[in-house]
């Protein structure tokens, strides 16, 4: 089965001033069970794009395929799982509850052992029955990635899950997805403004232009998996870094890129029964 095909993508909006070209002409190509990170600067499309993958959104123009199919037959059946900067949970709702959701959304009857399986994946044993109030932004989070999980999806769009996380939290909550990630596969793309978060969770990272917003640039990753701190400590990852903020740069008109993981700050995974601490 494919993955990703996007040809020839547009999106325009019409407004009272006039039409704004979020995107125009996109054209990407992604392997099915690969993860891609979008990264451009604010306004240049990249939440826009991820919205056309998900059927959240209808392009203008050219055409989207998830696996050879409309993403709008993937959504129907399910198969489409979202995660936003925004956990979005349900607060009168437990964890277990919460992650259940996406998938009472879907029409599909509720398998209770498998929603377990995901607090244990997650690294939530132990708050199943917590509210969101009880947990910390990273555990919010976690519950919203198992949400999107639930469903057993094709297509899974991350768009900022941690953008709103301090730099340490970050970057566990990067070594726990990649982790988490591995289980499932599902063909991913995540929507990120930081280089560092880009390159240590993807195959590939697409650099976005805007204006109308465009692919101007694509980095393959060299990395194995599974990676872990270390990596973050390597000159090699640090290289990398800095040659996907160069061609970001250039992509933008100079303007600084998001800087990467500091080298001697990437911490080492926390257990995962433990969960993440406020």
């Amino acid at each position: 089965m494919s993955g990703i095909s996007v040809r020839g993508a547009a999106k325009v909006y019409a407004g009272r001033h006039g039409e704004t070209v979020a995107l125009e002409g996109v054209d990407l190509e992604l392997p099915e069970h690969s993860m891609t990170a979008l990264i451009g600067a604010s306004g240049c499309g990249k939440s826009t794009l991820l919205r056309l993958l998900g059927d959240l959104e209808q392009p203008t123009a050219g055409g989207v395929l998830v696996g050879g199919r409309p993403p709008h037959e993937l959504r129907r059946q399910g198969r489409i799982g979202v995660a936003f900067q925004d956990a979005a949970l349900l607060p009168w709702q437990s964890v277990r509850k919460n992650i259940a959701l996406s998938v009472r959304a879907s029409g599909r009857k509720v398998d209770w052992a498998e929603v377990d399986h995901l607090v244990r994946l997650v690294g939530l044993e132990g708050f199943a029955d917590a509210r969101p109030g009880q947990l910390s932004g990273g555990m919010r989070q976690r519950v919203s990635i198992a949400r999107a999980l639930a469903v057993r999806p094709q297509l899974l769009l991350l768009d900022e899950p941690f953008g709103a996380l301090d730099e340490l939290l970050r970057t566990q909550m990067n070594i726990e997805l990649q982790r988490i990630w591995l289980e499932q596969r599902s063909t991913t793309v995540i929507v990120t403004h930081s280089v560092g978060e880009a390159v240590f969770l993807a195959d590939r990272v697409v650099i976005m232009g805007a204006r109308p917003g465009r692919v101007v640039d694509v980095v393959d990753v060299p990395f194995p998996r599974p990676r872990d701190a270390e990596l973050m400590r390597s000159a090699e990852y640090h290289a990398l870094c800095d040659e996907v903020s160069a061609r970001l740069a250039a992509a933008i008109g100079g303007e600084e890129a998001a800087p990467s993981a500091p080298a001697a700050a990437a911490p080492a995974p926390v257990p995962a029964a433990a969960g993440v601490g406020a």
